[in-house]
């Protein structure tokens, strides 16, 4: 019934297995991949017509991690998958950017990619996975893909070795400096994606050309199932219509548009620019809609062969820079008064105000995957409003493009953020672009470090990031430093770079042909670092070092360490005791498993309030130390007064003055601040406490003027009883209260059964 079609690898010491033509059969092409026991569908279907008028590409990557996949249900109200979460977003533009540039000029036919998550095991992370099933369902989907390609995870261990496809907390934990996701064809690298603890370039280079060694091999493979099952190819027109009327448009307004691209300014060549296309528009009013759109077309051709070619042959940069030059940099801190940190980073016409805000645990990011339920405490969140670019549109969303810049920024700043040990905060930093013409990503780098700088986060090498361009034709090629908006749209390749002076934190690379060569990529790493170094000279002058101490507008947090077996205590019953912790001090107690004790608060009071009161409930009380206590309760023979936070011990009535004492309420009151010295701890943990011998005024101790009592018979000799009346009988009934027995009636007849043991004569 089935004409399935199987092709297995080896591959990192894992199984790679393809499959195709049992699932998903009306697709243009479907592939199941597996690897290890990670599988992901991915299903491709395209237009079989182009849409009247369309002059783009429209193709549409989504990737989709199923719960079921790792025996989850989703959190939350409803139990199913919603909206795509950011990794799904980021793994959706990680199939899109390397496959786009293999679509022929001209295709505008919409194309679907589904890739979904069947199943996850834990281990094999299923975005490396979700690549290859693309890449191989549109090699045999029959659509004009010049592909295929591969894609590879390269981990770097902290002996020198490289790893080929590690879990992400492998990656990057304590053994791992490296997270690179590479994408490639069998001659070039398309797309690199990574995150770095401070590597050099030619680390991060082996790790490039290792990744594409790899990828290699999963080419192999897809081409050998292409072999058994791909669909008869589409015939499609490739000749180029644009020809004959760029030619003509070039005499017509060749010479305005190379007038315009020497203007420096970004409103004025724009303007310059929209007066040229509608010029070129008037010249062809009087044709039909198609020639019309060509003429469109050629016009934006004509503008790229202008532009490339003055780089190219002159080193003539738009705005008149050499290729290797950075445009001028201001950078400022403490821009907003109430923020935790803030800055202002401008490099030309690019522009971001990035801000921070320091929380407590509490304010961690829940982040609810296939992986189960994690925390995260760093989060950067990019905005790119369309007045930033002078433009009207749609506000107050999350695009795609906003999601995968701010995740850019986050890979850069990550690698540097101290332990959580050491900076006990949850870190949030909010880059909103406020102008933009080329590299609003790098800025937010460099802003989003100056603005943690400003904070007081202990970054100890600070980061800086540059955006470098290329111009390629044949085999001639010219890198580009801190590339333009419109250098970036005319050239060939996206090559953002950031780190810190001990090495890269981030890289990340997308172009528009058919893949770069090893040396274009040392290149632009080299040109790069020379770029970077200088931008971090020029945030240095706003601010060289991150300050010492955090915004008084930032709650304070001060970290302890408890015996785990204390943390029942700190908690009590129902969480009576924290809360109660809380609510008197006005700080918030964060406590974990480990006994590890947060509090924070804005007021320095409060924190030093809940630290004492958790260490008097942790700490033994001392023989013979004075401590602060609190009046909780007052009895017929005495009161109980709370010190240490958490224990309390009896005041008799006897240890509360030198004089005899009628009723205790008669010296303290409940609520009262009182100070007692312990005079003794029972077996049982029972307390005895004296305020006699403590000035409650300076605190400092008393000498004991009372004379000792003297060790009698208790009820004989010539001693009265301490019940006093008749018999020796006190207030008390019958047998108990009485006879020669004697006693130290409570007022019931019952002698001394509601004294402590301890202060028993």
């Amino acid at each position: 019934m089935f004409d399935k079609k199987t092709v297995s690898i080896e591959w990192g010491g894992k199984t790679l297995t393809l499959e195709t033509g049992q699932i998903a059969r009306q697709a243009d092409g479907a592939v199941l991949a597996t690897y290890g026991e990670t599988v992901v569908l991915c299903a491709v279907t395209a237009a079989k017509s182009v849409r009247e008028g369309q002059d783009f590409f429209p193709l549409t990557v989504h990737y989709q991690e199923k719960f079921s996949a790792a025996g989850r249900i989703p959190g939350g109200f409803f139990k199913r998958e919603g909206r795509a979460t950011e990794k799904e977003t980021l793994t959706s533009r990680l199939i899109d950017r390397p496959c786009r540039p293999l679509f022929p000029e001209g295709f505008y036919n919409e194309i679907n990619v589904i890739a979904q998550v069947m199943s996850y095991d834990g281990e094999t992370e299923p975005d490396i996975v979700a690549m290859i099933a693309a890449s191989a369902a549109l090699t045999i989907s029959g659509v004009p893909f010049m592909g295929p390609i591969g894609a590879a995870r390269v981990g770097f261990s902290t002996d020198g070795e490289y790893v080929l496809n590690p879990s992400i907390s492998d990656a990057l934990g304590d053994d791992g400096r490296l997270d690179l996701v590479v994408a490639a064809t069998n001659d070039a690298v398309m797309m690199v994606e990574s995150e770095a603890k401070e590597l050099t370039e030619e680390e991060m280079l082996g790790a490039i050309m290792f990744a594409h060694e790899e990828s290699r091999k999963v080419i192999g493979a897809i081409v050998e199932l292409a072999e058994q099952a791909a669909k008869e190819p589409w015939e499609i027109d490739t000749s180029d219509d644009t020809a004959e009327i760029k030619e003509k448009l070039r005499g017509l307004v060749g010479d305005d548009i190379a007038a315009a691209y020497k203007l420096t300014d970004k409103s004025e060549r724009s303007d310059a620019l929209n007066a040229v296309r509608a010029k070129a528009k008037d010249a062809y009013a009087e044709e039909d809609g198609q020639t019309q759109m060509t003429a469109g077309k050629a016009v934006k051709k004509l503008e790229s062969e202008i532009v490339r070619g003055a780089i190219l042959k002159d080193g003539q940069r738009i705005d008149g820079r050499k290729t290797d030059e950075v445009r001028p940099i201001e950078a400022m801190v403490g821009l907003l008064p109430r923020t935790h940190g803030s800055a202002l980073f401008t490099r030309g016409e690019t522009q971001a105000i990035c801000t921070v805000t320091l929380g407590t645990k509490d304010a961690e990011q829940m982040i609810d995957g296939l992986e189960g339920l994690s925390y995260s405490n760093f989060m950067l969140h990019y905005n790119f409003p369309p007045y930033s670019v002078g433009e009207v549109g749609r506000f107050g969303f999350t695009s795609r493009r906003e999601t995968g810049h701010g995740k850019l920024a986050w890979r850069a700043l990550h690698p540097v953020l101290p332990s959580v040990e050491d900076f006990p905060y949850t870190i949030r930093v909010l880059s909103d672009i406020t102008e933009s013409n080329g590299s609003s990503s790098m800025a937010t780098v460099c802003g989003g470090c100056l603005s943690m700088m400003d904070a007081g986060v202990p970054i100890e090498y600070p980061v800086s990031g540059i955006a470098m361009g290329l111009i390629l034709e044949g085999d001639e090629f010219t890198v580009l430093s801190d590339i333009l908006g419109d250098e970036d749209h005319l050239g060939d390749m996206d090559f953002k770079v950031a780190g810190s002076e001990r090495g890269i934190t981030s890289l990340q690379m997308d172009i528009k042909v058919a893949g770069i060569t090893k040396e274009i990529m040392e290149t632009a790493m080299e040109q790069a670092k020379g770029g970077r170094a200088h931008i971090l000279g020029e945030m240095t002058k706003a601010l060289g070092n991150a300050r010492t101490e955090v915004s008084q507008h930032a709650p304070r947090i001060e970290t302890m360490q408890i015996d785990k077996s204390k943390i029942r205590d700190i908690i009590g019953t129902g969480g009576k005791v924290i809360r109660e912790i809380v609510a008197e001090t006005g700080a918030k107690v964060d406590i974990d498993d480990e006994g590890t004790i947060k509090i924070s608060s804005s007021d320095g009071s409060q924190i030093e309030a809940a630290r004492k009161w958790i260490e008097g409930i942790v700490e033994e009380a001392e023989v013979g130390k004075i401590y602060e206590g609190k009046v909780v309760n007052i009895v017929d023979f005495g009161a109980f007064v709370n010190f240490m936070g958490g224990k309390d011990g009896l005041v008799h009535v006897s240890e509360m003055k030198n004089e005899r004492v009628e009723k205790p309420g008669d010296v303290v009151s409940e609520g009262q601040e009182v100070k007692v010295k312990v005079l003794e701890i029972d077996q049982r943990g029972k307390v005895r406490l004296s305020m006699r011998v403590v000035d409650q005024e300076t605190g400092e101790e008393l000498e004991d003027t009372r004379p000792p009592r003297e060790n009698k018979p208790r009820g004989g000799g010539d001693r009265r009883p301490r019940g006093g009346g008749r018999d020796g009988g006190g207030r008390g009934r019958g047998p108990r209260g009485g006879g020669d027995k004697g006693g130290s009636g409570d007022g019931n007849g019952g002698g001394d059964s509601h004294v402590p043991d301890f202060l028993k004569d």
